[in-house]
């Protein structure tokens, strides 16, 4: 099943640097990667009835763009991922769209997030969301907290203070799987980051710019 999952993946990634060419010159399928994703379940149905409600309301604090939450689910999903790790919280718009993948899988999230006023409208719009169960929230300094974390990691996605992305690599890489991804938004402000992505012969990176921007490395086999 993961070496399924893999071939999938990798042909994924090829299509991605073809497709963001044509995005960027506003073809088609940017409108189409925009509109709203249908519902199959009803749990994925109140998923995104809460991303709406955040969206619509204006409880929405530094986050993914729809087209960025959208890939993170595809690849989350794809890659068949059980145990996903988030740098960065904020109020939860982008868990959200990890447990659309997670709700499949049956996997968890645990996310990081510095402010407590942003964790706890989080765990607000996780249970919204019906999704509590999945995730755990931990408050606090991320660059001390990841320490903590044991287990092995299938997906790790960053996106908090720029100039940390390089110690959050470094921190979490060994505990990323082989054939796991490091995903990382707004990828041009954090160029330590980008040559240390590309630079490693253990890893693979491509760059999906339909949206902020977003860093998608395999460690390899």
């Amino acid at each position: 099943m993961i070496v399924k999952h893999s071939i999938i993946l990798a042909g994924l990634m090829l299509a991605l640097v073809f497709q963001s060419s044509a995005q960027r010159r506003g073809s088609a399928r940017t409108l189409a990667a925009e509109a709203p994703p249908l519902a199959k379940t009803e749990a994925e149905k109140k998923i995104l009835s809460a991303l709406d409600h955040i969206r619509g309301s204006g409880e929405v604090y530094l986050e993914v763009p729809v087209t960025d939450g959208r890939m993170l689910r595809l690849l989350t999903e794809t890659a068949g991922a059980r145990n996903v790790v988030e740098i960065g919280t904020s109020t939860g718009y982008s868990g959200l769209w990890f447990c659309l993948a997670l709700q499949t899988t049956g996997g968890k999230l645990t996310t990081f997030e510095i402010d407590p006023g942003r964790a706890a409208e989080a765990r607000t719009h996780f249970e919204l969301a019906g999704v509590s169960q999945m995730v755990k929230v931990v408050e606090g300094d991320a660059h001390e907290n990841v320490k903590r974390l044991k287990e092995p990691v299938d997906v790790v996605f960053i996106d908090a203070d720029k100039s940390g992305y390089l110690d959050y690599l470094n921190k979490l890489l060994p505990l990323v799987r082989p054939g796991g991804l490091i995903l990382a938004h707004n990828i041009d402000s954090a160029p330590d980051y980008v040559k240390a992505v590309t630079t490693n012969p253990g890893l693979e990176t491509v760059f999906y710019m339909q949206g902020g921007g977003l860093g998608i490395t395999l460690k390899k086999r």
